[in-house]
């Protein structure tokens, strides 16, 4: 037997293994996934299995982990946000005020406070940016994932119809959720990033003020968008193609 093989055969005993959703499910949990309803859609289970599975590790589903502040509020240096010159013309001013005993205090204050509100705003915007494009892609795949969960739905169904509706209304949420995540990853892929960049100030700031302060390297998103959306939209009506005919033939039958 085949190394590939002996690996496949051993991961579906693995999946079959007592309390391995358990464990997946309390993965998923801990590394940020909180919405008991996309878990119960994922792992293609009901709710209140959800709550059992994540109590038998341990975890009360009632009381979610707040999200990191990290990647919630805009990271500040010396009073400076990176997206208001007012901002920074108030940090010069106050510099200038604090040191009275020097002429040059407000070229001073532009000259070190400049590469810092370049640097914070590139970050800052680069983040925001990325962290929209993430939510994108969530909705994205979890709409793409409902449309495989109701076309299998189908086989049971007992309002064969209704649930068919429900099929071709997924298969529509699929193509606009991901026509909206390539509107929200475009801006994460042209938003300028750090690597490579001359401004020397302004890249010692990111690395001895950003990273050093414990905020996570960042990098614009490396990927056509326009051919990847292209790829899931063609790929998901190639499958809606297909299953129209199958649904087609069985409609047909239940005529006869």
């Amino acid at each position: 037997m085949s190394t590939t093989r002996d690996e496949a055969t051993a991961a579906l005993r693995e999946w079959s293994r007592p309390g391995r959703r358990a464990d997946l499910l309390a993965a998923a949990w801990q590394a940020g996934e909180t919405n008991v309803s996309a878990l119960a859609e994922a792992a293609r289970i009901s709710r209140p299995t959800v709550y059992a599975d994540l109590r038998s590790r341990g975890i009360d589903p009632d009381h979610r982990p707040k999200e990191s502040s990290d990647m919630t509020t805009p990271v500040v240096i010396d009073g400076i946000d990176g997206e208001s010159f007012e901002n920074v013309q108030d940090v010069v001013e106050r510099y200038a005020d604090e040191h009275p005993e020097d002429p040059n205090a407000i070229k001073t204050a532009i000259g070190w406070s400049q590469p810092i509100f370049t640097a914070v705003g590139r970050y800052n915007g680069l983040r925001t940016r990325l962290a929209a494009e993430e939510r994108a892609r969530r909705e994205r795949d979890r709409t793409l994932h409902l449309v495989e969960t109701r076309w299998e739905a189908l086989s049971t169904a007992a309002n064969w119809l209704a649930a068919h509706h429900a099929y071709i209304v997924a298969v529509d949420e699929a193509h606009a959720a991901i026509t909206a995540w390539a509107r929200e990853a475009a801006p994460a892929v042209e938003w300028a990033g750090f690597d490579g960049d001359l401004d020397t100030e302004m890249l010692r700031v990111y690395r001895e003020r950003i990273l050093a302060a414990g905020h996570p390297p960042l990098a614009p998103l490396d990927l056509d968008v326009a051919a990847e959306a292209d790829r899931l939209h063609n790929k998901l009506d190639q499958a809606h193609a297909r299953r129209k005919a199958l649904a087609a033939e069985t409609l047909g039958l239940a005529a006869n």
